[in-house]
């Protein structure tokens, strides 16, 4: 019985290695989430509701043969989450109007074909305070430096650091309660992606790695609370907090980030939606 338990300890803490034909599914799920960020580029605006932007996500996946991952996820009853202002993550859509001004992150995961595509981004309803605009500066930021860091042969480590040196010598915190994840068949897996660290430590980074990269950083201190819904998390100190989210997969050489916006939307304010068709990559 001992031997079994270990056996299915080691089995939940094992890192999947991906292939190149499970990289097309991931590459295809990770798309089809980035094109649904993109259109909410033009529904995001004072006024318009949280639930309407579930119904949107909710929509637009029915209408590319896809499912919403968080949708009956450990029973979360939504499309998407809507992370408004001071919200850390996990946001709950409501029938409450943005307001001028306010940042909200959207956090999509598509599952297409049995594959995840897992993404998020900041948005704003009308025009941001100078404070939250240089905080979604900041976050696009370290997402951005966190990915460089990432190579076959580095360590986990090396990721957080990127990310936290960048955060905390721009006078902000990293959220420590949250991290970034693997990710394929299975919505969560091995291993977590802490945005904090000292390089050379964690894991080791190897080829066929599939995992997200979501820095949630904090105008104030990073310190959390989860609210009595039990999903949603908010900064202590009501201080404006923002995520950006890629899923990324290890290649022999390199790194591939899976969710790159096709007609580049990749951070507020966002230009005009390219020409261009769901189908040729979904």
């Amino acid at each position: 019985m001992q031997e079994e338990l270990a056996d299915i300890t080691r089995a939940r803490d094992t890192i999947l290695l991906y292939d190149a034909e499970a990289f097309d599914g991931l590459r295809r799920a990770g798309r089809l989430a980035a094109l649904c960020l993109d259109e909410l580029a033009d529904i995001v605006a004072t006024g318009v509701t949280t639930k309407t932007i579930d119904d949107f996500v909710f929509d637009f996946a029915m209408q590319h043969g896809a499912v919403p991952a968080t949708l009956n996820y450990r029973g979360y009853r939504h499309s998407t989450c809507t992370s408004l202002n001071h919200v850390v993550c996990h946001g709950i859509p409501n029938e409450k109007p943005l307001r001028e001004g306010d940042i909200v992150n959207i956090d999509v995961t598509f599952i297409l074909d049995g594959w995840h595509g897992d993404s998020s981004r900041m948005y704003v309803a009308g025009t941001a305070k100078r404070a939250a605009e240089r905080l979604i500066e900041v976050t696009y930021e370290c997402l951005m430096r966190g990915i460089a860091a990432t190579h076959p042969g580095g360590h986990l480590g090396d990721i957080g650091h990127a990310i936290q040196s960048y955060a905390e010598s721009e006078r902000c915190s990293v959220v420590r309660d949250f991290c970034g994840h693997g990710v394929g068949r299975s919505f969560h897996e091995p291993p977590n992606v802490l945005h904090y660290g000292r390089p050379g430590e964690g894991a080791l980074i190897r080829p066929g790695m599939v995992f997200t990269i979501e820095p949630m950083i904090n105008l104030g201190r990073p310190h959390v609370k989860l609210l009595s819904d039990g999903w949603t998390a908010v900064t202590r100190d009501r201080s404006l907090s923002a995520q950006f989210e890629h899923m990324v997969g290890i290649t022999e050489d390199g790194v591939e980030v899976f969710t790159l916006s096709p007609n580049g939307r990749h951070k507020p304010p966002y230009g005009p939606m390219a020409q261009g068709s769901v189908d040729g990559g979904a």
